[in-house]
């Protein structure tokens, strides 16, 4: 079994920062990749930065610049630096990680339940 958990959500004003975690456990073998979604209201879940495991990064146009995304790799834990957040920035914060594992060696996707973000004016 894998699991997948975010942490790090809360409530900031806006030009201020958070940095988010998710950490994958369970049987591990390697994760192939790992990537940050988020959820607007009334919005649809969109991609908003993707680290792979060769280590390339991948942004949404709207966080570029702003939002950086990291791993460690012996915690099995990626992070998302978010900086000057803006309001248009509130959503709950999805991670996804493709996971190699014994019962699954040639990866499976695993969602986070997710960690509300909210930015005030």
């Amino acid at each position: 079994q894998v699991q997948v958990a975010e942490s790090g959500g809360g409530s900031v004003q806006a030009g201020g920062s958070l940095r988010l975690s998710c950490a994958a456990s369970g049987s591990i073998v390697s994760i192939n990749g790992m990537t940050w979604y988020r959820q607007g209201p009334g919005k649809q879940r969109e991609p908003v930065a993707t680290l792979t495991s060769g280590g390339s990064t991948n942004y949404a146009d709207s966080v570029k610049g702003r939002f950086t995304i990291s791993r460690d790799n012996t915690k099995n834990t990626v992070y998302l630096q978010m900086n000057s957040l803006k309001p248009e920035d509130t959503s709950v914060y999805f991670c996804y990680a493709v996971v190699e594992s014994p019962l699954h060696p040639h990866g499976m996707g695993y969602w986070g339940k997710g960690t509300l973000v909210t930015v005030s004016s």
